[in-house]
């Protein structure tokens, strides 16, 4: 679980640094401003998330199964926010109708605060 936590850190920081690259050149010609605005809020947060990772792939020794669901659900809460929020903001320019995605947006936050909810308790119950 470690190297896979890892593995996700650093792939989520590539790839938030490709979209943000990708969003600041390419799309600012063509996505409306709040739509910009919206993929780059996918972008930051995704990164955040990939400092995350790698931070608690070094802390945490993933020995028991709360330690493992602190990074099951920031790798799979990121995904759901960051991916929903991207197609959310290209719709339009895809003609696509993806509003049914919204849901999908908030479960992801929530997610990503529930782990960073049991990262606080292990911090708490380990004294660190």
């Amino acid at each position: 679980m470690k190297t896979i936590t890892l593995v996700f850190g650093a792939v989520y920081g590539m790839i938030s640094v490709i979209l943000g690259a990708f969003g600041a050149h390419a799309l600012k010609k063509i996505l409306a401003v709040e739509r910009l605005e919206s993929f780059e809020t996918g972008v930051r947060y995704q990164m955040y998330a990939a400092f995350f990772l790698l931070i608690i792939g070094y802390i945490l020794k993933f020995e028991t199964s709360a330690e493992k669901w602190t990074s099951i659900l920031m790798i799979a809460g990121t995904f759901l926010f960051s991916v929903s929020i991207y197609l959310l903001s290209m719709q339009d320019y895809m003609g696509m109708n993806l509003k049914f995605l919204g849901p999908i947006t908030p479960l992801g936050g929530l997610m990503m605060i529930l782990s960073w909810g049991m990262l606080i308790f292990y911090f708490a119950k380990n004294k660190i």
